[in-house]
């Protein structure tokens, strides 16, 4: 288990790294960063611009392998099976000048165990994290974790220094509307530094001309010019134009015309993400449907039929024009659980669907508001619009409320919605990441994204126990066991996993990245 001396998979550019001139890569993608803050929202788009800025102890390549970040090396104690130990790499410099060393490591994972943190889950297993010398750092776990390293790949290492002289020492509150210092500025030791930043209109990064990366990573993007472009038509044109170089989600209507125009290529590839509906199964009455005194999501019957109602092919060929992989189950192929036999796809029943809402009692059915958001997934309103047709079958008359992602993730973390769309990437490609944060009772320490209200008391206790079995066999026999349970509960409605589209000019060289998440020291021009 001890992984020393990792060969990066970017060893191969060495030589050519620094000798390209300077060019800048014009980035866009429908939605922003929410915050810089690296602690505050474990989101998608956050997360991959943070990387650029900040870094992880353990790191992913654009493959999705496993490679050394600001640590070189990592290995369980032979003393303690609770403890992993890490070796951090020596000579690194934040962008202000200031060095890297164990104290940022143990002030930045205390800070993201925190309460207003979006990481808690990941760190669930932490008891303790100290220095045990400058470029030393010891993890102790509450119980053996076989998987330690894997949960760090997104958790960004923050200069303690700078935190403490800029009021940046607790984290973010974000859901509560809080604006601080570290939401927009950064002092990390990644590849690029922030040169300005306006939320929602445009980011611009630098190379780091510090970076301890150079001569190892190819670094021939020496500025990124990164603008949110929330409508499809307007992202494309900018493509088109040469307006931008790189656009992250290229509309699937508009995959032929762009992979076709001189110059500009589309790179596909299956992504580790999974799009899916959850629904306020907990409370005693919803405060958005039309039903008093009941909560007809509560019903098992009634979320089966929702289930049978989703015509996840229709949506595949029709929204998706083929882009995407209707699934069964709200895991992604790519993670440790997952078996066909789960993901195997519920066929689409009408009649049967309509005899469970009879049965339950909702045979006239009910009206419920459905938060979707439009800036966040692949086509996620028109899918949200095409299942309001197809809930609509079965008497459910849905009200499609669809808002940008920085209004729509608040609703599902503060408890105000009751049906809403979800999308869920794993980054430690291992089925306890989703359980932590989806499926365990919402609480101090997990379920932060479970607005299901959704709580099973054995489950939790099964799910806690993961991060302590070091028997493989044992440990994936409950991960298949945990998932029984979630789908005979059916506590999502699981539409599709996602596929990749990116569009960008020719003589970028790059690949797909499974967790769409672009690390630009990677690229290189032809």
């Amino acid at each position: 288990m001890k992984l020393k001396s990792l060969l990066l998979t970017s060893v191969f550019y060495a030589g050519a790294v620094c000798s390209a001139e300077a060019e800048t890569l014009k980035w866009a993608r429908a939605g922003d960063a929410l915050t810089l803050d690296p602690h505050a929202q474990n989101e998608g788009p956050t997360i991959t611009l943070g990387r650029q800025i900040m870094e992880p102890l353990v790191d992913r390549d654009m493959k999705g392998g496993l490679v050394p970040g600001l640590a070189t090396e990592w290995r369980p104690s032979e003393s303690d099976p609770n403890v992993w130990t890490f070796t951090l790499r020596d000579g690194v410099k934040f962008h202000d000048g200031a060095d890297f060393d164990s104290e940022d490591v143990v002030f930045s994972i205390n800070r993201a165990m925190t309460e207003k943190s979006n990481y808690r889950e990941v760190l669930a297993s932490v008891a303790e994290v100290r220095a045990t010398g400058p470029y030393t750092v010891e993890i102790v776990t509450k119980g053996p974790n076989p998987i330690m390293p894997n949960n760090l790949t997104n958790l960004l290492i923050m200069d303690k220094g700078w935190a403490e002289a800029n009021d940046a020492v607790d984290v973010q509150d974000y859901e509560g509307g809080e604006s601080t210092y570290a939401a927009k500025n950064a002092n990390g030791t990644g590849p690029y530094k922030v040169v300005s930043r306006e939320p929602d209109v445009k980011t611009v990064l630098e190379r780091f001309d510090g970076y301890w990366g150079l001569g190892q990573f190819p670094l021939q993007v020496t500025r990124i010019e990164a603008s949110p472009i929330q409508n499809p038509a307007t992202r494309v044109a900018a493509l088109l134009s040469g307006e931008v170089d790189f656009i992250q989600d290229v509309p699937v209507q508009d995959l032929s015309r762009v992979d076709g125009s001189e110059g500009l290529d589309v790179r596909k590839a299956p992504q580790n993400r999974v799009i899916f509906f959850g629904m306020n199964q907990g409370d005693a009455d919803l405060a958005n449907d039309n039903v008093d005194g009941r909560n007809p999501l509560s019903d098992v019957r009634v979320r089966q039929a929702m289930n049978m109602a989703i015509n996840r092919e229709a949506i595949q060929k029709i929204v998706m024009r083929g882009q995407s992989e209707p699934a069964g189950v709200a895991l992604p192929p790519f993670v440790n659980g997952w078996t066909a036999e789960l993901d195997k796809v519920p066929a689409t029943d009408i009649a049967a669907a309509k005899a469970l809402m009879e049965e339950a009692g909702y045979g006239d059915g009910f009206s419920i508001k459905l938060d979707c958001p439009n800036d966040r997934y692949i086509n996620d309103e028109a899918i949200c619009q095409a299942s309001v047709g197809m809930f609509a079958q079965i008497g459910i008359n849905v009200n499609l409320d669809a808002k940008p992602k920085a209004q729509h993730f608040p609703l599902i973390n503060n408890l105000e919605s009751d049906f809403y769309m979800l999308g869920w990437g794993v980054p430690t490609y291992d089925s306890e990441y989703i359980f932590n944060f989806l499926v365990h009772s919402k609480g101090e320490a997990y379920g932060s994204w479970n607005s299901t209200r959704y709580s099973n008391a054995e489950l939790d206790k099964a799910i806690e126990a993961l991060a302590s079995e070091t028997n493989i066999a044992a440990r994936n026999e409950s991960i298949g066991a945990i998932w029984d349970q979630v789908q005979e509960d059916v506590l999502y409605l699981p539409i599709h996993h996602q596929v990749l589209n990116w569009g960008m000019k020719s003589n970028v060289d790059a690949i797909v990245d499974p967790e769409d998440s672009p690390k630009f020291k990677y690229f290189a021009f032809k």
